[in-house]
């Protein structure tokens, strides 16, 4: 079977070396991938969101499974364009993806369904949003309704920095068209959760809670990231709290698209918040989180491709589980300077000699030039552990990193601190 990965980051190398496992997999593309998924496959120089591009190389090279890594090209209906070609892509059509490609629909659609979040207003104007603020007081959060790259929510401290938000993004129109809307919400207290689910109409197999390390310095400090770490599973999320999130968030969530008409096939993503009233939805989104995905990987038992390739296909099959003794660890290694400016083009070595039986590193900003291995992205590896223990997989995750250099590569010391108590 050929699959192909779109996407060029942590999270499609981690998804491509998942897949490549699979005895069923007999040829693996990525497009445009990176210096780790050419060592498992071809990349391809097609870009994450030229849909048609890649639907005909898809189409021409007669692939099996396309795995969807970014959210762009899914809230742009790459999954509809695949299927009206009857090609089989992992993740959900337009109209699920919704739930990720705008928050007032998000929002508007847990009201509808009784999905439990965090109180809200939909503001279309600047007059509109401060009036808001006014009403619900500070701290309170304002959200860029569509896509921002991560980057289009704002916990304001003081009705001044609201303001400064709402203005940025109604006024200014910092992210573009996302800004067009904004929705206020309050904000919420408590210790935060990733769930995954990999869903195939009614059916959804839950991955393990996991916890990412958003600012870029010790101790939770510093400006946000992308990700600069993540670990799986969360000791305080336990089995009991994993079939409340099912009973409360994601089988709710799966019946109600499916009471409007959408049957969800993919990864649905919830962002949790455990509060004094129970768990709230920060956010959903529709496919694996970066570096999330580098710790869930290794924690499926079973054939990823199998699991992946049925649940495009409306089907999951019942021999694919999670590993229930077993805790993994990412450290991110960065280039010095991210998330602003860094430097690209420098020498990579001893990311090889880094990896043994459970360990591996996962590439994101890396190419292959000249037969060397160079950075080409601020996040630049994510080494991943996994042993019965955290605390293990921890110790051998930064044994690996040590053995890693580039000129300035940067990395937080303390992943996982929250479940280990430091």
């Amino acid at each position: 079977m050929k699959t192909l990965i779109v996407g060029g980051g942590g999270r499609e190398h981690a998804l491509a070396w998942a897949i490549s496992q699979s005895p069923r997999v007999s040829a693996l593309f990525a497009a445009p991938g990176n210096g780790g998924t050419d060592a498992l496959g071809t990349n391809v120089d097609i870009a994450a969101d030229d849909i048609d591009a890649l639907c005909s190389f898809a189409g021409e090279h007669e692939i099996d499974l396309t795995v969807v890594g970014p959210e762009a090209p899914l809230v742009a209906g790459i999954v509809d364009r695949f299927r009206s070609e009857g090609l089989v892509c992992y993740g959900p059509v337009r109209d699920a993806a919704r739930l990720e490609g705008s928050k007032v629909f998000a929002k508007e659609f847990m009201a509808r369904h009784n999905i439990p979040t965090a109180p809200f207003d939909v503001c279309a104007t600047p007059e509109e949003a401060r009036d808001a603020v006014a009403r619900r007081g500070t701290p309170v959060v304002i959200k860029a309704d569509g896509l921002a790259a991560g980057k289009g929510v704002v916990v304001a401290r003081s009705v001044e920095q609201a303001h400064d938000a709402i203005e940025s993004m109604m006024v200014s129109r910092s992210f573009g068209d996302a800004g067009a809307r904004v929705v206020i919400e309050d904000c919420l207290d408590g210790e935060e959760v990733s769930v995954h689910a990999v869903c195939a109409g009614e059916r959804a197999l839950l991955l393990p809670g996991s916890q990412d390390h958003k600012r870029a310095f010790d101790g939770d400090e510093g400006p946000n990231t992308g990700g600069m770490g993540a670990y799986a599973p969360v000791p305080s999320f336990r089995a009991e709290d994993m079939e409340r999130a099912r009973e409360q968030i994601f089988t709710p969530t799966l019946n109600g698209l499916r009471a409007e008409g959408v049957t969800f096939t993919g990864t649905l993503y919830a962002g949790l918040m455990r509060t004094a009233d129970g768990f709230r939805v920060l956010e959903f989104n529709v496919r694996f989180g970066d570096p999330e995905t580098q710790v869930l990987m290794p924690m499926i038992r079973g054939d990823a491709f199998s699991l992946l390739y049925g649940a495009a296909r409306g089907e999951l099959p019942l021999d694919v589980a999670v590993y229930d003794d077993r805790a993994a660890v990412a450290v991110v290694v960065a280039a010095q300077g991210y998330p602003g400016e860094y430097r690209r083009g420098m020498e990579i070595t001893g990311w090889e000699q880094a990896e043994s039986e459970k360990i591996i590193v996962f590439h994101a900003g890396t190419r292959r030039e000249d037969g060397r291995l160079v950075t080409s992205g601020g996040r630049v590896v994510a080494v991943t552990a996994w042993d019965r223990h955290l605390t293990d997989a921890v110790a051998s995750a930064y044994r690996a990193v040590d053995r890693i250099h580039f000129e300035g590569a940067v990395c937080r010391r303390d992943i996982g601190h929250r479940a280990l108590g430091s």
